[in-house]
């Protein structure tokens, strides 16, 4: 049990420093803006999306927030993270552009799975 708590904690860990990591990307680096608009999407897009991913980043990373948040939070993360290859794909971008929303998709996937493993497991007994 020890073992999936290290592996809940660190795995979410990484979703949340990789999630504010891009929420700042989106709103501090002018860069971002041309990478929205070479994926054909709008501006306010890259806004919206960088709140969504601040907010689901504290709903997975506070542990008093009801688990039927924090489920949402990990679907829109998984929205996005397969958005974001699929986008990337289709605008002819190299592989290499698909990697860190691939690395992203693999660290949600063990928080989530450890995620019910240990947090609601605790809760059932």
């Amino acid at each position: 049990m020890k073992i999936q708590k290290i592996t809940y904690w660190i795995a979410t860990g990484l979703l949340v420093l990789g999630m504010l990591a891009t929420f700042a990307n989106y709103f501090f680096n002018p860069d971002f803006k041309k990478i929205f608009a070479h994926l054909g999407f709008p501006d306010w897009f890259r806004v919206e999306l960088g709140i969504a991913k601040l907010l689901g980043a504290f709903a997975v990373a506070i542990p008093a927030v009801p688990a039927r948040v924090k489920e949402w939070a990990y679907f829109g993360f998984l929205l996005s993270f397969s958005s974001a290859v699929i986008a990337h794909y289709n605008a002819g971008d190299p592989v290499f552009n698909m990697v860190a929303p691939l690395i992203m998709l693999l660290v949600l996937v063990v928080s989530y799975i450890s995620f019910h493993k240990v947090i609601l497991q605790k809760k059932l007994t």
